[in-house]
């Protein structure tokens, strides 16, 4: 993903296109996108969390290499609207199945070490922009460079998934153990009316948009609200990313000590106090503890949201589709709203709106609590996982 995001630049040049065209293809990848996380739960419940993994991430990775083999080769948009459709969907599909294999190993294993593989995947996002930036330097092309990534992703791919168990599989494939029982179609539908699912999904909508915001705006709104110059906009981002890798690093611990609702709760006020100070306080110092404290509490709120939605295994794929499904719509919705409220009213007065959002967080903050034995249980050093 980070290969994609990084060479946009090399993309729009090669497509030869306006921002507003180019705009076209970035809603074809959220359409994927939403696509894929509605019917993730159900590709899971047919042929389970591996095969869904093996097969989504080789898909995955054939879309990234036709989108470099469109752009670069043929300047064609179409090829690349579809294979951005296709790579959204996909990416859909297999976050939805890593959370739910992600929330097996805490069960497993009786800790919350959910933001560990949180924190991978923006540890990913960082090698993989620094691989771009390294390569577009000394001039390698879009279309090596795309080719590239797919083969690594694809050997990556197959290495990490042969691992994985193969519950809730088709015949044939189902040589680890049934898993959980299958469910129907009507009940992973039924999900969405469950007012834990809806509380559960307000938590990540919060604390998405949080996260989001700053991707999107923070750089932005120090240079227009602040008058910083571009270096420190960058910088401002950088202090943003660095506390969300630092949170979700240290997140583990805590929440094995203190548990997701105390955690969720100190978080929210944190980023909340954070978010306030720089709003409020036109001075670089104040900006900076802000910041930081804006991303350390938005850290956990996503990962946590995760394992709570996935504590019951039978409901879990249907419920972490729908979680996920609510987190990426702050995604997806969060820039233009936010870039609208900014035109009107200044960026850092729109992050007042994120805050109002954190604070319902704070407020479902109960729904989170473990149930079962997610937490505090023996682990269990040989399970599939």
């Amino acid at each position: 993903m980070a290969s994609w995001f990084a060479r946009t630049p090399a993309i729009r040049d090669a497509l030869q296109v306006r921002t507003d065209e180019f705009g076209v293809l970035i809603a074809g990848m959220a359409v994927g996108s939403i696509t894929g996380l509605l019917g993730s739960s159900h590709v899971i419940a047919r042929i389970g969390t591996r095969a869904t993994l093996l097969v989504g991430l080789v898909v995955s990775m054939g879309s990234i290499a036709l989108l470099g083999i469109g752009s670069a080769t043929f300047g064609s948009y179409p090829l690349v609207l579809v294979a951005l459709v296709v790579f959204g969907a996909t990416t859909g599909i297999i976050d939805v199945a890593m959370n739910v294999e992600g929330a097996g190993v805490e069960q497993a294993q009786g800790r919350s070490i959910m933001p560990w593989f949180h924190a991978s995947w923006s540890l990913g996002t960082i090698v993989g922009a620094a691989a771009a930036a390294g390569l577009a330097a000394i001039g390698v092309g879009l279309d090596a460079h795309l080719l590239g990534m797919t083969a690594l992703g694809l050997i990556a791919s197959i290495l990490a998934v042969r691992h994985l168990p193969r519950h809730r599989a088709l015949p044939g494939l189902d040589d680890d153990g049934p898993g959980p029982e299958r469910s129907t179609f009507a009940e992973r539908m039924a999900i969405w009316r469950e007012p834990r699912t809806l509380i559960i999904g307000a938590i990540v909508l919060g604390m998405a948009f949080a996260e989001g915001s700053a991707n999107d705006w923070l750089a932005l709104a120090m240079v227009d609200g602040r008058g910083a110059d571009e270096a420190t906009g960058a910088l401002a981002f950088g202090v943003f990313a660095t506390a969300m890798t630092t949170g979700r690093i240290a997140g583990v611990w805590v929440l094995d000590r203190f548990g997701r609702v105390p955690v969720l709760r100190a978080s929210a006020l944190l980023a909340m106090v954070g978010l306030a100070l720089l709003i409020l306080v036109d001075h670089p110092v104040a900006a900076g503890i802000g910041i930081f404290a804006w991303g350390l509490g938005a850290s956990l709120g996503f990962p946590v949201g995760m394992s709570a939605a996935a504590d019951e295994p039978s409901k879990a794929a249907a419920r972490v589709a729908a979680v996920a499904t609510v987190g990426y719509f702050a995604f997806l919705v969060g820039p233009p709203l936010l870039g609208f409220l900014g035109e009107q009213f200044g960026l850092l007065n729109a992050f007042w709106v994120v805050l109002v959002l954190i604070a319902v967080a704070f407020i479902a903050t109960p729904a989170a609590r473990e149930r079962g034995a997610s937490r505090h249980a023996t682990p269990v050093r040989d399970a599939p996982h």
